[in-house]
């Protein structure tokens, strides 16, 4: 299996390379692009504990072993991206991890829902936000803090959330999360906080950097991911991944500038949270355009509004294809 693209080093980002990325529905974990912002904590199994507490009628304090036998099960296939997967594609390229297209993976999640642990602990019907925290600590504006953030209630109740403890039926790799991380399907892969430590019911968005300014456009923390997609010109193949829970249901590409279109051959699959993958044959040489249409009829813009962070880049994806 071809090794990941390394990004940077120290903390650790990678991505896979197109092809191989493309060739499965179910991202094999070796494939799967790594997201750090600080060094990966070590984590004692047996030490380990998750909190649930704030505007809760009781906090809930549970080991590894209690997660995983005290609860019933919950499974969701969902495809995670990095906000600035496809930055590279911007011109000028902004400034951030130097991600290609690969920052993207799809994977079975198995843990507890999020709501049935709310439920436990009597969260507040006042609650707006849940809020997430991590036992890595990053350096941010200067200062070691853990990573940290939050979703709207109303994300947090909806039955695809997971508190994952396994990734492929297998436990979580360190570099994916181990022991327990929390799965938000359909918004930016930020939000689904690794090395999950603390869950924490809230009137307001937590105050994280991470939350508030670092994963923000304007003042505006992000959220959903974008309908996006990209193809490699090396196995004709592609993925195009929907928003806010729309499968995708067409994907097109022209090799004349955008003047026509033809339509790509979907796989089956891809549920309302997972990427749809697909395949074209190519003949000629020069510029492949290739964008993606949901389930609610929107496309993809031909240009996406250039920010200096990179985040959401989901303009026209363009591919040079080689004669031969």
């Amino acid at each position: 299996m071809e090794p990941l693209i390394v990004r940077t080093e120290d903390p650790l980002n990678a991505e896979a390379p197109l092809g191989p990325l493309v060739r499965s529905h179910l991202t094999p974990t070796p494939l799967f692009f790594i997201r750090n912002h600080g060094a990966v904590p070590a984590v004692d199994a047996d030490a380990y504990r998750l909190t649930l507490d704030g505007d809760v009628r009781e906090p809930v304090v549970l080991s590894l072993r209690e997660l995983r036998d005290g609860w019933p099960a919950a499974t969701v296939t969902a495809t995670l991206a990095c906000a600035g997967n496809r930055r590279n594609d911007q011109t000028p390229v902004p400034a951030g991890v130097p991600w290609g297209a690969g920052a993207i993976g799809n994977a079975v999640w198995t843990g507890v829902r999020l709501a049935d642990l709310l439920a436990a602990a009597g969260a507040s019907d006042a609650a707006r936000h849940v809020a997430f925290t991590g036992l890595d600590r990053p350096v941010a504006e200067g200062t070691a803090q853990p990573f940290a953030a939050s979703i709207p209630m109303a994300k947090a109740l909806s039955p695809e959330v997971v508190v994952a403890y396994e990734m492929d039926g297998e436990p979580l790799a360190p570099e994916h999360g181990f022991p327990v991380r929390v799965v938000v399907p359909g918004y930016i892969g930020a939000r689904s906080v690794k090395w999950l430590a603390g869950i924490s019911v809230r009137a307001s968005q937590s105050p994280s950097f991470f939350q508030l300014r670092d994963y923000a456009l304007d003042g505006t923390p992000l959220t959903e991911q974008a309908l996006n997609s990209a193809f490699s010109a090396d196995t004709g193949r592609g993925y195009a991944v929907g928003a806010g829970g729309r499968p995708v249901e067409r994907v097109e590409i022209s090799t004349d500038g955008g003047r026509s279109w033809t339509a790509a051959t979907l796989e089956s699959g891809g549920g309302p949270w997972e990427w749809r993958l697909w395949s074209a044959d190519v003949d000629s040489a020069g510029e492949l355009l290739v964008r993606a249409w949901d389930s609610a009829g929107e496309g993809q813009p031909e240009t996406a509004d250039w920010n200096e962070r990179g985040y959401m880049n989901n303009g026209w994806f363009r591919a040079r294809l080689e004669s031969g």
